[in-house]
């Protein structure tokens, strides 16, 4: 799915809006035991109470492309004859009112869920008639084509409060409030099946992690059966470090600054262009610049193998994942230097009477502290 379909389903994630005529939730205490299951009507509820819960669900389609949001493909033969994909496609077909087949998904999650407290889980189930949209972009919202009947689940870390004082008006008072357990913001959950190019795709469904340091990979193969990324953050660490391993003292300033820059430029180029799918970056591009740097072909070849081996066989990236677009980074074990990606070309390295240093260039506007200097010929003498 791609950034404008997400939207499209985020915007739907309201009471007013959507046709979930109930939530089914399941609260799992920190030993991992049910403590209750419900079924909230929307029609009844509370408008406040109502909102709270629809923007849970909400959560679960927010984030970046390949960083929280991470597309599940199910093999063929998954989609045929395979447990996971049975059970999701029984609760879709449902809608969720089915009690043992709930019971079966929390099961699953709450086996492969690894959270240090107790959890919410939250289930809804809705029907959307998708308005067609013409080749000139504009909707028309009575003509519907396709109905997109879709599950959300979103798993919620539940923290338990403070005692604290609260207001009782009827006794113009403050009493004490007394322990409750509230739930956060989704940790991980998903979306299925997907919403590709407007319409149902029973092939994909769309995981999303909270944290780009953690993918929940235990939980994605009881739901899915389906590998899943390393988290973000795991990608960067290992795509920075097997560019160091394999390219070892060809791995020089002018060749970090140029794979930043390009990456960067893809980025801002795929910006531009309002691409609707998302950028992937392949192993070629990244050799094709690495090549441009003057890097031999016995490095490129141990960089190739590494890379496969690192993210497998012909696997792309999403070029966020393994840099950071809004900064260029420089760290010794002393000092942090960081400048803005475009203007990497202040920094340079240079060995003046066998030291190595690393120059940054200071013609102007240079503060320490706050306050204002002048670099003067004197402070060089």
């Amino acid at each position: 799915m791609n950034e404008k379909e997400i939207g499209e389903i985020r915007r739907r994630i309201r009471r007013d809006r959507s046709n979930m005529t109930a939530i089914y939730g399941c609260y799992v205490n920190d030993q991992k035991e049910i403590v209750s299951e419900f079924k909230q009507s929307t029609g009844i509820m509370p408008e406040n109470e109502a909102e709270k819960y629809f923007g849970l669900l909400k959560r679960v389609l927010s984030g970046g492309v390949g960083k929280n949001l991470i597309d599940i493909c199910f093999k063929t033969a998954q989609v045929a004859n395979s447990p996971e994909h049975k059970l999701l496609m029984d609760l879709r077909n449902t809608g969720l009112k089915d009690d043992g087949l709930r019971a079966e998904l929390y099961t699953k999650i709450i086996q492969n869920v690894n959270l240090d407290d107790g959890f919410l889980i939250l289930l809804g189930c809705d029907s959307y008639d998708v308005p067609f949209k013409s080749t000139d972009g504009e909707t028309q919202q009575d003509n519907s084509q396709e109905t997109y009947t879709y599950l959300l689940c979103a798993v919620c870390p539940v923290k338990q409060t403070k005692s604290n004082l609260r207001y009782v008006a009827e006794e113009k008072a403050f009493h004490d409030g007394g322990i409750s357990q509230v739930p956060s913001a989704p940790a991980v959950g998903f979306l299925f099946p997907s919403f590709d190019n407007r319409a149902t795709n029973i092939y994909n469904a769309l995981f999303y992690t909270q944290s780009p340091k953690e993918n929940h990979e235990q939980l994605a193969n009881s739901l899915f059966c389906v590998p899943v990324p390393k988290p973000a953050a795991e990608q960067k660490k290992s795509f920075e470090a097997l560019l160091g391993t394999s390219l070892q003292k060809e791995s020089s300033l002018s060749v970090a600054q140029t794979v930043h820059e390009q990456l960067c430029q893809s980025i801002m180029l795929h910006k531009e262009s309002r691409a609707e799918e998302p950028l992937l970056i392949s192993k070629e591009q990244v050799k094709g610049a690495l090549a441009e740097c003057g890097v031999s072909q016995e490095s490129l070849s141990k960089f190739s193998v590494a890379y496969d081996e690192v993210f497998g066989f012909e696997a792309q990236l999403h070029p966020k994942n393994i840099i950071n677009n809004k900064r260029f980074e420089i760290i010794t074990p002393d000092v942090k230097i960081q400048v803005a990606p475009e203007r990497s070309d202040l920094i340079e390295t240079r060995i003046i009477d066998g030291v190595k240093y690393i120059l940054i260039c200071a013609d102007e506007n240079v503060e320490v502290n706050g306050i204002p200097i002048t670099i003067t010929e004197d402070e060089h003498k």
